[in-house]
């Protein structure tokens, strides 16, 4: 079975195609800027532009044309209103046009799913670091259960939004990454709330200390210390109370290598596994989409309203195919 999936939460949109358990295409295009930060109506009109194109690579790379497919799958949720709709169209288009079965769905669990395909975790808990997410996520009791999450913004809009103040582009976390190796320690606040981490705190002291002269290079450094420190500090705590041996790292901020380096160490105590996907599938993809779709599908899920849904939850989802 041959699954198209098409992702368009925020900045990306991509196309991925799924074959059984085989990813034969995930291509993407990616929202940039120079200076400042990402406008939602911007995103839009990125996507607008070249979701065309995206979806002829795709098909191109996997050698198939759209009598191929199967089923298409579509990020549903959560996300930007102004970008979901423009996935939600394009894949309700090609459903109709093509006659073929259409499903939404949920961005943070297909980040998990394509993550348990590709390193054969089990049953992990998924560190989720993305722009707007940050949650600690563990499948119990039918569904994937949030055991932790921030309780404003997620890490990567942290990054990103420093980044801006410091007048660098969108994204800003790969560019923070570059600076925190020319950077030493200085204390920064480290807000940990029980299971949960907040960073509206952070974000305001490291403007101060900005304007205050200190530079780009240790505030970047010390950014990254505090607030990985933070993720994995209830990632442990997470599979401690689940009692799981595994920790799978999802969303673009996982691409940080001193992010996995943590992980890696802390797991390395608890005689766990951590477990880290390719970079391509770690920032958004369609590929994860499609997987998914597959997965759902097959378990006998079936989506009547295709409406998209900004603010739907992780742990809204029934979960039938574990």
């Amino acid at each position: 079975m041959i699954c198209l999936g098409i992702e368009s939460t925020a900045h990306t949109f991509g196309v991925g195609i799924v074959k059984d358990k085989q990813i034969i295409a995930n291509s993407k295009d990616m929202f940039v800027t120079e200076t400042g930060g990402m406008k939602p109506v911007d995103a839009m009109d990125h996507h607008v532009d070249c979701c065309k194109d995206v979806i002829k690579q795709a098909l191109e790379e996997a050698k198939i044309t759209m009598k191929d497919v199967d089923l298409i799958s579509f990020s549903q949720s959560p996300g930007l209103g102004h970008c979901l709709r423009v996935g939600a169209v394009v894949a309700r288009s090609l459903s109709k046009i093509n006659n073929i079965p259409l499903i939404g769905i949920n961005h943070c669990i297909a980040h998990l799913e394509i993550g348990k395909l590709l390193t054969g975790a089990k049953d992990p808990v998924l560190l989720y670091a993305s722009g707007a997410n940050t949650q600690i996520i563990a499948y119990e009791g039918g569904k994937y259960r949030i055991f932790g999450e921030t309780l404003d913004q997620g890490v990567g809009n942290l990054l990103d939004s420093f980044a801006r103040y410091m007048g660098l582009g969108f994204p800003g976390g790969p560019k923070i990454y570059e600076l925190a190796k020319k950077g030493k320690f200085v204390e920064i606040p480290y807000c940990v709330k029980g299971m949960d981490v907040s960073f509206g705190g952070i974000l305001t002291f490291l403007k101060q200390q900005y304007d205050k002269g200190v530079s780009k290079e240790d505030l970047s450094f010390s950014l990254q210390e505090t607030v990985f420190a933070m993720l994995i500090e209830v990632s442990e705590r997470a599979m401690a109370h689940c009692d799981k041996k595994e920790l799978v790292l999802g969303g673009g901020v996982a691409c940080n290598k001193r992010l996995q380096e943590m992980a890696d160490k802390m797991c390395e105590g608890r005689n766990a596994k951590s477990f880290v996907p390719p970079n391509d599938v770690l920032v958004d993809n369609g590929a994860m989409i499609a997987w998914l779709g597959l997965l759902e599908y097959e378990a006998g899920v079936r989506t009547k309203d295709t409406s998209i849904k900004p603010y739907e939850r992780t742990d809204d989802i029934e979960v039938c195919w574990c």
